[in-house]
């Protein structure tokens, strides 16, 4: 066994053994230890990246300030139109691509149940009531917990269910709301009463106007992404977050389904502040 020697300096004492090593823990050594813990805790974040810092424009009296150096995590939703739109080369394509997180489909039918044949990851889908299609998931990395299956307040056609997903630091409802005005905003509400505080909405909402729920911000693009029958150009793709911050978003080319697929990028840590001149350095949402 190696002898300790205690070496007694003018400024430190430091414990060494017989071969002149110190027998102190190595601060980086321990620091990555504990950034390795707390990157862990923090859930299912694949990629690092530094949220980029812009003034608000004149005018704007709040800004959003996420915390520094915060993860994000992106999300793309698409409507893929049952058996004859989207496909499963065309969504191997994307996450190639884009190198999303977590990809929400609506009208995934039994093809798409191939997916993580072709590119691996966690897949799960349910097919709404008495229907070839549903909503369906895809994760880089899988979830916290198995997916929840929340049936939604119905239609007089169809029964509709949402996918309540758990990626770790926030939960993720993938929709497909019905057609009626009011009935959509009460299904909204519905997945709202079992969300987490930290929540992010996506999907096809079939929703005209403001969603008008309470608590949630709409973050998604402002480009329509739905061309009903191929003539009025709609923005009923959408994503509402609650306790979260849309750092960037986007509408990519439709491909071969009738709506666009969107992509965010979420983080979180989200506040609300008054805009100050010459305050502190600001974030504000687009």
């Amino acid at each position: 066994m190696a002898r300790r020697i205690v070496a007694v300096t003018k400024d430190a004492v430091k414990d060494m053994d017989a071969t002149g090593q110190s027998l102190q823990p190595d601060p980086e050594a321990t620091a990555a230890k504990q950034g390795g813990r707390l990157n862990a805790l923090a859930g299912l974040f694949a990629r690092r990246r530094v949220l980029p810092v812009r003034r608000a424009p004149a005018g704007r009296d709040e800004v959003m300030v996420p915390h520094p150096r915060q993860a994000t995590f992106k999300i793309s939703s698409w409507n893929l139109l049952r058996v004859t739109g989207a496909t499963v080369d065309d969504l191997v394509v994307l996450i190639r691509r884009e190198k999303p997180d977590l990809v929400l489909m609506q009208e995934a039918s039994i093809a798409i149940d191939e997916l993580p044949r072709r590119i691996g990851g966690a897949y799960g889908r349910a097919p709404l009531p008495g229907r070839i299609h549903g909503p369906a998931y895809w994760s880089a990395a899988g979830l916290a917990r198995p997916a929840r299956i929340l049936p939604l307040p119905a239609g007089s056609l169809i029964h509709r269910v949402c996918q309540v997903l758990d990626v770790g630091p926030f939960s993720v409802a993938n929709v497909h709301l019905s057609h009626g005005q009011l009935l959509n905003r009460r299904q909204l509400r519905r997945i709202a009463e079992v969300l987490p505080p930290r929540a992010a909405v996506l999907g096809d909402y079939n929703l005209l106007g403001p969603a008008l729920l309470p608590g949630f911000r709409d973050v998604g693009p402002r480009q329509p992404t739905h061309l009903m029958v191929d003539l009025l150009p709609l923005r009923i793709d959408r994503c509402l977050v609650r306790g979260l911050t849309c750092v960037e978003t986007t509408a990519l080319p439709r491909g071969g389904s009738d709506h666009r697929p969107i992509v965010v990028h979420l983080a979180l840590g989200a506040e609300v502040r008054k805009h100050q001149a010459g305050s502190w350095r600001r974030i504000y949402q687009r």
